[in-house]
């Protein structure tokens, strides 16, 4: 592992989590000032917000409701929504939702009136400020985005762009599993191993942090112990519960930290052939660590004990084991296992190797460099025979 970094954390300025916490979210939003609210979320979650938005209603506010968000958003996504908005601006956003919606609460919550364009705030540490209330409420146990400083936008060239601001993480976060329980299995699965991704990659990573693999290894141990049952048993509100609370430790491990490989190798996968984001990191993480382990054996030794394996005779060993155990959980969560299987082209492999090595501010995160020969290798791997 490299020389420590300096450790920055910007957590939301309040946290609830728990069942049934949505039935407090509108005193969070009624106070003084406070005349018209925005929320973005999705057509399907909008009879369990209907409560919300009419005690909402009941106390004078104005809400106006947007479901435009219905996959992985883009730079247009984002200008057109703005200009809709741009006769009113609301005292408060919220963004109710997967990934995606709350990606777009975020970054809509910023630049709603600010003089700073989308091109200018692409990248990391480049916005300058935020002061719209935000608040953010996942509906999905996977991209951790309720507590990060990220938001990923697709260009209009088609290629993933992160930004990355302190002033991006919410004011208030609530976190209601029970808002999953209607989540369908192959979602609940492929988002649940993109917030193992999180943990796993950010416990690994070359520039880990003591103080965040506190949270990245109980957010695998958690998500281990019972994504199987979240998926299998989709009304477990135990099992949801605790699959959400490990996603949102992933989430915290997004800001100081970051991801590594697994994200940087599955960006093209979303891109290019639209693959679901937690998809492509489930169809990548068993071959990326497979790849990694050699380069840090005692991390990944430490990785499968959160995943419940026992200790070997050796790290090297006990890291096998976790690569092994990722298997089982894939398989057990009915989630493809190759990228042929999703009907991926092998032919498509170099031109996805070299669009994933434009990735270097994840890939330098990684414990083992990756050169272009590597991510075919990888993607090669992953392809299946």
């Amino acid at each position: 592992m490299a020389q420590l970094q300096h450790l920055k954390i910007h957590f939301p300025g309040k946290l609830v989590f728990g069942n049934g916490c949505l039935n407090d979210l509108a005193t969070e939003v009624i106070g003084p000032g406070v005349q018209e609210v925005l929320v973005i979320t999705i057509t399907p979650l909008l009879d369990a917000l209907a409560p919300f938005i009419g005690q909402l209603q009941s106390a004078g506010i104005t809400v106006r409701t947007d479901t435009s968000i219905v996959a992985e958003p883009s730079f247009a996504d984002l200008k057109n929504l703005l200009n809709q908005l741009s006769t009113t601006i609301p005292q408060v956003v919220l963004g109710i939702g997967g990934g995606s919606v709350l990606d777009i609460a975020k970054l809509v919550a910023a630049q709603l009136d600010n003089d700073q364009t989308l091109e200018q705030i692409v990248g990391n540490g480049l916005l300058k400020g935020r002061n719209i209330k935000l608040i953010c409420v996942p509906a999905t146990s996977g991209t951790g985005s309720e507590v990060s400083p990220n938001a990923i936008l697709v260009d209009d060239e088609h290629q993933k762009k992160g930004i990355i601001s302190p002033y991006l993480v919410p004011d208030v976060v609530y976190v209601d599993p029970m808002l999953t329980i209607s989540v369908p299995p192959a979602i609940t699965a492929a988002t649940g191993l993109d917030a193992l991704t999180h943990c796993l990659e950010a416990y690994t990573n070359k520039f880990a942090q003591p103080f965040i693999d506190m949270y990245a290894f109980e957010g695998m141990r958690l998500i281990a112990d019972n994504l199987i049952e979240a998926v299998t048993n989709g009304s477990n509100a135990d099992a949801r519960e605790k699959v959400a609370m490990g996603s949102m430790l992933g989430g915290f491990c997004l800001g100081p930290v970051n991801t590594a490989a697994v994200h940087a190798l599955s960006y093209p996968l979303g891109s290019t052939f639209h693959l679901a984001h937690g998809l492509s990191n489930a169809l990548l993480l068993p071959y990326v660590m497979e790849f990694n382990v050699p380069a840090a054996p005692e991390k990944y030794a430490g990785v499968a004990v959160a995943l419940g394996c026992e200790r070997q005779a050796d790290h090297l060993s006990t890291a096998k084991a976790g690569i092994e155990k990722i298997r089982e959980i894939i398989a057990a969560c009915n989630i493809p296992s190759t990228l042929k299987e999703v009907g991926i082209s092998k032919d498509s492999i170099p031109q996805m190797a070299q669009e994933a090595m434009l990735i270097q501010r994840l890939l330098v995160n990684n414990p083992r460099p990756v050169t272009l020969d590597d991510a075919v290798a990888i993607f090669t791997a992953a392809y299946g025979d």
